[in-house]
């Protein structure tokens, strides 16, 4: 994918989350901008460096450690980056996360469609069986650490 694409991706992500974010949660345009302004270049500089490492580690990977690096102790802009990306709340960008894998997997329906009952029935299987496993492995960690 050209930077071009991905620099519209970008900002129509941006656009997304500050919508999502205002209206889903009353944060003005205004005060989420910032954090928006820094998830968003974290993101970019991940990519970039994904495509310029040889060592190929998903995206996320680069863009999670520079997450990391920009909050963590050492980085000068500790505490503006924690205070700027604390007022974006976490759904707003899931928000546009499950629009894009929506988009994604929208073509690939009607193979999915051809492999048959038996693969549409193993899919409910997987999902069901997921959902169930988190639910039973955060419910046994909040009772062990005494949250419930």
């Amino acid at each position: 994918m050209r930077y071009l694409e991905w620099t519209v991706l970008f900002i129509l992500s941006g656009i997304g989350i500050a919508l999502a974010n205002f209206v889903g949660f009353d944060v003005g345009f205004m005060d989420s901008l910032p954090g928006i302004v820094i998830l968003l270049a974290i993101s970019i500089v991940g990519v970039v460096i994904h495509k310029l490492v040889p060592l190929q580690l998903p995206i996320v990977a680069y863009v999670s450690l520079l997450g990391l690096l920009a909050a963590s102790p050492i980085s000068p802009a500790r505490e503006f980056v924690i205070e700027a990306a604390g007022k974006i709340n976490f759904t707003a960008p899931l928000t546009m996360v499950g629009a894009y894998a929506g988009m994604s997997i929208s073509g690939q329906i009607k193979s999915f469609l051809k492999q048959g009952w038996k693969m549409i029935l193993i899919g409910v299987f997987v999902m069901t069986g997921t959902f169930l496993g988190s639910a039973l492995i955060a419910q046994v960690v909040m009772k062990i650490t005494g949250t419930i």
